[in-house]
């Protein structure tokens, strides 16, 4: 199931020759963000929609994926876009720092017990990709995980190739795998740090140790980098959308998973033929119980 939408800009490509320094962090041309909110509004409808007949056919499972820098806009872009999907057919799944038990397992463990059913969108904000993000910038994590003794240089491509192997099973297992990197730009991000320090109601979002990965920038730059070359693929390719203004960052998203949606052309179950007699039997017996 090749899906990578090769017109779209935004198409982090799948040749492994994407740069994270030519790639935008805001929209070409000025945008209006009016315009851009009552867009999405529209699509909001249409994922709606297409959930629906997703939902009823079951035939297709969809798994997006969310990766960005701190402040980014993940969670309010996943509000934002899915917000009218029946959250019956919709369920996402925020993965934090792994747990006793899920460092006890292999690093895919802990998402594959969250993947999608087929006839429902499963979205992880985050993922097993900090396996080669945050772990990659912070080796030292990798000693709760009890890994065999290896070179560092061994693992990264170990893991790119799990993953991508994992992700090609998923997609010819029948789902539908699209994977979005939130491009934040580096003074953006520290425009909305700021913001949440002087706001009070925002300083629960803010912790010191944000500036602390934020000082690590170019390190994350390279690992998302390396990260998207090896593991863009056209069954589970990577969308690299600028996240600087956040109307536009949604709408791409939200257009993306559309098309794909749209591409699967899921339908509602045909209902067998009942005979006319039949019919008419059963509307007789229900018209009979309004009546008494």
């Amino acid at each position: 199931m090749d899906i990578a939408q090769t017109d779209n800009p935004y198409l982090a490509g799948i040749d492994g020759r994407f740069s994270v320094a030519a790639a935008a962090t805001a929209p070409e041309s000025p945008a209006d963000d009016d315009k851009l909110k009552k867009k999405l509004a529209k699509r909001r409808k249409k994922l709606d929609e297409q959930q629906r007949r997703l939902y009823a056919e079951k035939k297709t499972a969809v798994l997006l994926v969310f990766q960005a820098m701190d402040a980014a806009g993940k969670d309010s872009t996943i509000r934002a876009v899915f917000r009218r999907v029946d959250p019956n057919g919709c369920h996402v799944w925020p993965f934090k720092q792994p747990t006793e038990l899920e460092l006890a397992h292999d690093f895919l463990w802990r998402t594959s017990q969250k993947l999608p059913k087929k006839g429902k969108i499963g979205i992880f904000n985050r993922s097993y990709y900090e396996e080669v993000l945050v772990v990659r910038v912070h080796p030292e994590y990798l000693g709760a995980q009890n890994l065999p003794s290896q070179p560092l240089e061994e693992l990264w491509p170990q893991r790119f190739r799990a993953i991508c192997d994992h992700e090609r099973h998923l997609a010819e297992s029948g789902t539908l795998v699209m994977k979005f990197w939130l491009n934040v730009g580096r003074d953006e991000q520290a425009r909305r740090f700021l913001s949440r320090i002087d706001d009070k109601e925002k300083r629960f979002k803010f912790a010191e140790s944000d500036v602390k990965e934020r000082r690590l920038w170019d390190d994350y730059m390279q690992a998302y980098q390396d990260m998207i070359n090896h593991t863009s693929k056209p069954w589970a390719p990577w969308y690299a959308i600028p996240a600087d203004n956040k109307p536009f960052m949604r709408l791409q998203v939200a257009n993306i998973v559309l098309k794909s949606l749209y591409a699967l052309k899921p339908r509602y179950p045909n209902v067998p033929d009942i005979h006319e007699k039949t019919l008419a039997r059963l509307r007789n017996e229900l018209m009979t119980d309004l009546e008494q």
